[in-house]
């Protein structure tokens, strides 16, 4: 929207509130709010707010920062009556330089070293949630809200009534919801909108977390995207779909290649099993996306790709011409949706850039096999751990260049200091294995 129609609307809604969101490195949504009196002010990137308050962001001698709208991102916000709008901004320096270890920033770079190889990267997620009673203070079997599976229509219930007014909310947000569905585990939801270009995707999960918390506190449940709140049953993933255009055609499609997959797509598919291991910290940044990142559980551990075959890290779907695409399926919906799509897009163009080829596709149930049955068709495993991970990390020269000297070694440093805190802690398991006979 221009700033001539977004006045217009602040004018005729008699609108009250503007609401100006940001990211920080750990993926947590921010905000600052301004009555629209201040409007001109906003338009002019005159906002300032205090940096060194951000994990992450400024030094407390260099403290001032500004936020920048992005008024593409201009939408009313349903659940406030629609008498208040949000803009999702960029964070600027002082003197109006970018802020390069905003994640938006971060991603952004990644865009345009595509558009320089001649791509657009558009992207789908799939994330899912869970639903608990609000009373209780930890997610317990008693506080689930139903006992549905996958597909499961559950009629009148709590669970059911609070999806519906998400996607009513979403919808209301210009989001185009195509599904939503009860998943594999009780109490475990998914909610499908289409896909976009690769940042309006990132926005669009930031936004998609805030109006299913916001809807479920409204029926007084609590939604969480916590890959794994309850042992025993399946975690919550964030499969993402991938696929690049160049010159307004699927540069992943070539009707006369194997599966009719392009050169492009291989090499892209090459470049993410290259980077796989050593993205995951940013895909599963916490310490509990590890305990969904286990066999047994439908969980895509295994560092292959495949045509159809779910059991993979990357499956293809069965779509061609211009759907064609790339499922990747180990991220979760804790990860900050700006840092791992850039992530996954540098993998990939860097996969092009070398022209790096992927092994055969692994058709078989990859869950099925053996341990020397994987090392002979050179399937590798996912870290099992966040240490493990950020070690990988670490290592990785492509990965600490995509996010930036400083804002990697910020990343690092709080998530080295949360394994710290988990490695310390002493656990319910702990307790009842150890404690009586000990």
């Amino acid at each position: 929207m221009k700033k001539e129609e977004i006045l217009k609307v602040v004018k005729e809604k008699n609108l009250r509130i503007i609401r100006l969101q940001f990211t920080d490195l750990n993926g947590t949504l921010k905000q600052v709010s301004v009555p629209v009196s201040e409007m001109e002010r906003v338009l002019k990137n005159d906002i300032m707010f205090d940096g060194s308050s951000i994990e992450g962001f400024a030094r407390i001698e260099e403290s001032d920062m500004y936020l920048k709208p992005d008024l593409e991102t201009f939408t009313l916000i349903p659940w406030e009556n629609f008498e208040s709008a949000r803009i999702i901004c960029d964070v600027m320096n002082s003197d109006g330089s970018d802020f390069e270890e905003s994640p938006r920033y971060i991603l952004k770079k990644v865009i345009r070293e595509a558009r320089k190889m001649g791509f657009e990267a558009y992207a789908g997620p799939e994330p899912e949630f869970f639903l608990f009673e609000n009373e209780n203070s930890f997610p317990q079997k008693n506080s689930l809200l139903d006992a549905g599976s996958y597909f499961d229509m559950l009629p009148l219930s709590k669970s059911e009534l609070a999806r519906r007014e998400m996607v009513q909310a979403l919808e209301d947000m210009n989001f185009k919801v195509e599904a939503a569905h009860h998943e594999v585990a009780p109490s475990q939801h998914e909610i499908d909108f289409r896909y976009a270009d690769i940042m309006t995707t990132a926005d669009r999960v930031q936004t998609f977390k805030l109006v299913v918390k916001t809807m479920a506190i409204k029926h007084g449940i609590h939604a969480t995207f916590m890959p794994k709140p309850m042992e025993g049953i399946n975690g919550s993933g964030m499969h993402v779909h991938v696929s690049l255009f160049k010159d307004g055609k699927n540069a992943f499609y070539d009707p006369n290649g194997e599966y009719q997959l392009s050169k492009t797509f291989l090499h892209f598919v090459a470049g993410l099993l290259k980077h796989a291991r050593s993205i995951t910290a940013f895909t599963n940044p916490t310490v509990n996306s590890y305990k969904r990142l286990v066999p047994g559980y439908e969980a895509p551990v295994n560092v292959a790709w495949a045509v159809g075959n779910r059991s993979a890290l990357i499956r293809i779907p069965q779509a061609r011409k211009n759907s064609t695409r790339l499922e990747y399926r180990s991220p979760d919906p804790s990860c900050n949706s700006y840092l791992a799509f850039a992530l996954i897009l540098a993998a990939g163009l860097d996969g092009i850039k070398n022209e790096l080829m992927p092994p055969r596709p692994i058709n078989k149930n990859i869950f099925n096999m053996t341990s020397s049955q994987k090392k002979v068709n050179r399937i590798k495993a996912l870290p099992s751990s966040l240490q493990e991970a950020l070690n990988e990390a670490k290592k990785d020269k492509l990965v600490v260049e995509t996010v930036g000297q400083s804002a990697f070694k910020t990343f690092l440093r709080m998530k080295t200091k949360e394994w710290e805190e988990f490695s310390s802690s002493v656990t319910d398991w702990e307790v009842k294995k150890y404690f009586d006979v000990l």
